[in-house]
């Protein structure tokens, strides 16, 4: 897939319950056994279907094989259902493998959203906010991207704005999760410039 400045959007209602969509590719940072996969919700904000994330592991993620951006955004709907160590949802960019990859996440155990890097497969934290994020409730979360500078919205809010160069270069935009959080997502959509 080639950058573009046009923004695609994928709803995944037209992918199969029960599998993961033919064109992403899933995985963890760490240990674990993630489970990414197509489901039926009668809450999504697109009916019928959201991926959701079930497995655990350290760092769960879901990219979008053969995107590459450098600079945009991606923004996803995500719903925390259920989970007893986290209860996170979040978007990657600049992903280049497990190991090496931007995240941006917001977390309803702990109601905040933060920002990552993470390399040679270690997660680091560039900042915390305290946001509200209600467990079992639709929200948005948005990240845009250009050289250096970051920000990162909740439910149109902006909560983190900051530079950073630890990541350059284009890598892939995708979905990530934390620990034993079981979460849905609808509506991915992206944009490179």
């Amino acid at each position: 897939m080639r950058p573009s400045s046009i923004a695609q959007s994928i709803n995944f209602d037209r992918d199969i319950p029960g599998a993961l969509p033919g064109s992403w590719t899933q995985g963890v940072t760490g240990k674990g056994a993630p489970r990414w996969a197509i489901s039926e919700d009668a809450s999504a904000p697109s009916k019928p279907n959201v991926l959701q994330q079930s497995g655990a592991g350290t760092f769960p993620w879901c990219v979008l094989r053969d995107s590459a951006i450098e600079n945009g955004f991606v923004e996803v709907k995500f719903k925390a259902i259920s989970g007893d160590e986290d209860q996170a949802g979040g978007v990657v960019w600049r992903w280049q493998d497990a190991n090496r990859y931007y995240v941006a996440r917001a977390n309803a155990l702990e109601n905040n959203v933060s920002l990552y890097y993470t390399e040679d497969g270690r997660r680091n934290t560039l900042q915390y906010i305290d946001a509200p994020v209600p467990a079992n409730v639709w929200h948005t979360l948005r990240v845009d991207f250009s050289n250096r500078h970051i920000a990162v919205a909740l439910n149109g809010k902006t909560y983190i704005e900051m530079d950073d160069d630890h990541i350059t270069g284009a890598g892939a935009v995708g979905l990530w999760t934390k620990a034993d959080s079981v979460t849905a997502f609808d509506d991915f959509c992206f944009s490179g410039k």
